[in-house]
C-alpha cells in the first residue's frame, strides 16, 4: 500500500537546487514507512526533506521539543510525508515513528533528518524493515554547477569512452572549489565570505557538536588540534599514534580521549575515512589495510590549515592532497545512487591507487588522482592503474569496468592503453 491519496511528494520547491540524493529519498519513501536522511550540518538535508514533505516539525525548536517530550504521538500527526527535522534531539521519537509505521501500515509516512548519529542502543534493530537510510554529503561540483558532468561515471561503468574539450575552468577555480566547499548556504556568497563561513562552521562544531557527541570532558583547544592534525594528514594513512602526538600540544592527552573525539567527529558526519580495498591478487603482494583520512568536505581541511586558493597554488603538495580529497568526495556522491563505495589500494610492493569505486554487483573502476594534466604525469598514473589491473585475480579483472585518471583541468579523452583521462570539472554521475 502506498502513501495516502493526496499526500504524494510536492513538486520541486521554487529555488531548490536538486541533489543526487533526491532520487534515493523518493525511492525510500516508496518502499518504506519512513526515511532517515542523515549527514553533517548545513549539507542540505532539511531542504531536500522539505522538497518531498507536506508538513513538518522542527526538533531544533524549544517549544517543539517540549511537545515531543510531553506528547510525542501528537507530534507525528500531520499531512504525510511528515518531516521530523533534527530528530536526534528527541531520540525517543525513533521508536514512536517505528510503531506508527506499523500501526498505519502505509508507505511514505515520515522523513527524518539528523546531523548526529545517535548511539546504537537507540536505533539498533528497531527500524529494520520500516526506516530506510540515505546519507547526504555537501554538494559535489556537478550539483553546485562547477562541473559540466559531460563524463558520466555511470556511463563509464557501462564501458563508454568519452572525449570532451576543456570547459575553460582553470587551476585557480579548482583551488577555490577546495577552499569554499560544497555548502549549499555558501553558493551565493563571495569567495572570501564563503571561506569565513567554513571557519564559523568549524567553531560551532567544536563548541556544540563534539562535546555532545563525544561524552567526554570537552577541551576545545584539543579538538581544534585534532582537526588540524587531520587536515595535515588528509588523504593519507596517518596512524592514530601520529594524531595523538599532534594533539598533545605540550601535554599528554590520552589515546582514549583522542579516539573519543575521532568517534565524535564521525558521529556528526564530519570525518569519513576511506577504507582499503579487499581484493584477491595473482601476486604474493600483501595488502595494506589502513584507511585514508578524509573530512566529509575538503574545505574543512583547508580552513584548519588557513589555506586560501593563492596559498594552495604556491604549495602544490598540500594542494594535491586536498584535491584528492575533493575528488574522493565527488566520487562518493556520484557512485552512491548505484550503491557504489569508494576504497583505496596499497600493497607492500609500493603500488598505490588513490581510489577504487566498487558497486555491489562486483564491477569496479580504479582511479588515480593528479593535480596536473601534463602528459608525463598522466603516463605515470596510467602505469599504476595498469599494474593494479595486472595484479588482481582473474575473476576480478573480468569485473573491471574502467581505469581512469582524474585531473584538475584539461580535456577528457581515452588513451590508446584504454585509460580514461577526465578533469574533475567534467565529471558527473
Amino acid at each position: 500500500m502506498g502513501p495516502e491519496e493526496g499526500t504524494s511528494p510536492t513538486l520541486t520547491m521554487p529555488g531548490y537546487l536538486p541533489r543526487l540524493a533526491d532520487k534515493e529519498i523518493g525511492s525510500a519513501l516508496r518502499r518504506r514507512g519512513a526515511v532517515l536522511v542523515e549527514g553533517c550540518r548545513a549539507c542540505g538535508k532539511t531542504w531536500a526533506a522539505r522538497n518531498v514533505a507536506r508538513s513538518e516539525a522542527r526538533l531544533d525548536d524549544e517549544a517543539t521539543l517540549l511537545i515531543a517530550e510531553a506528547d510525542p504521538v501528537a507530534l507525528l500527526q500531520g499531512v504525510t510525508p511528515r518531516l521530523l527535522d533534527e530528530w536526534q534531539n528527541a531520540p525517543r521519537l525513533w521508536n514512536r515513528v517505528r510503531r506508527e509505521c506499523d500501526d498505519r501500515a502505509r508507505l511514505g509516512q515520515f522523513v527524518l533528518t539528523g546531523s548526529a548519529a545517535p548511539h546504537d542502543d537507540i536505533t539498533r534493530h528497531t527500524g529494520v524493515g520500516r526506516i530506510a537510510r540515505v546519507l547526504m554529503r555537501p554538494m559535489s561540483l556537478y550539483e553546485s554547477g562547477d562541473s559540466t558532468g559531460a563524463l558520466s561515471l555511470g556511463r563509464l561503468f557501462e564501458g563508454e569512452a568519452i572525449s570532451v574539450l576543456p570547459s575553460g575552468a582553470g587551476l585557480r577555480d579548482v583551488a577555490s572549489a577546495v577552499c569554499v566547499g560544497g555548502w549549499p548556504g555558501s553558493l551565493a556568497l563571495e569567495e572570501v565570505d564563503a571561506r569565513l563561513a567554513v571557519a564559523d562552521y568549524v567553531s560551532e562544531v567544536v563548541r556544540l557538536d563534539v562535546p555532545t557527541a563525544s561524552g567526554v570532558r570537552h577541551r576545545p583547544a584539543a579538538v581544534r588540534r585534532l582537526m588540524r592534525s587531520l587536515a595535515r594528514h588528509v588523504a593519507t594513512e596517518a596512524k592514530t599514534t601520529t594524531l595523538v602526538s599532534d594533539v598533545g600540544g605540550g601535554s599528554v592527552l590520552a589515546r582514549s580521549t583522542v579516539n573519543a573525539y575521532l568517534e565524535a567527529l564521525e558521529r556528526v558526519f564530519l570525518v569519513e575515512n576511506q577504507p582499503a580495498w579487499s581484493v584477491g591478487l595473482r601476486s604474493r603482494a600483501t595488502l595494506r589495510r589502513a584507511p585514508k583520512r578524509h573530512f566529509v568536505d575538503p574545505s574543512l581541511a583547508a580552513s584548519m590549515l588557513r589555506a586560501s586558493p593563492e596559498r594552495l597554488l604556491a604549495d602544490p603538495r598540500t594542494f594535491g592532497l586536498l584535491f584528492e580529497s575533493l575528488v574522493v568526495r565527488d566520487l562518493r556522491i556520484y557512485s552512491q545512487p548505484d550503491r557504489g563505495e569508494v576504497f583505496h589500494y596499497r600493497d607492500d610492493t609500493g603500488l598505490e591507487v588513490d581510489a577504487v569505486i566498487e558497486r555491489d554487483d562486483g564491477r569496479w573502476i580504479a582511479v588515480e588522482v593528479k593535480l596536473s594534466s601534463a602528459p608525463d604525469v598522466v603516463d605515470e598514473a596510467a602505469k599504476s592503474l595498469l599494474r593494479l589491473r595486472d595484479k588482481v585475480a582473474r575473476n576480478r579483472v573480468e569485473n573491471l569496468a574502467a581505469l581512469m585518471v582524474v585531473t584538475s583541468t584539461g580535456p577528457a579523452y581515452r588513451r590508446s592503453d584504454n585509460v580514461q583521462v577526465t578533469p574533475i570539472t567534467e565529471l558527473g554521475p
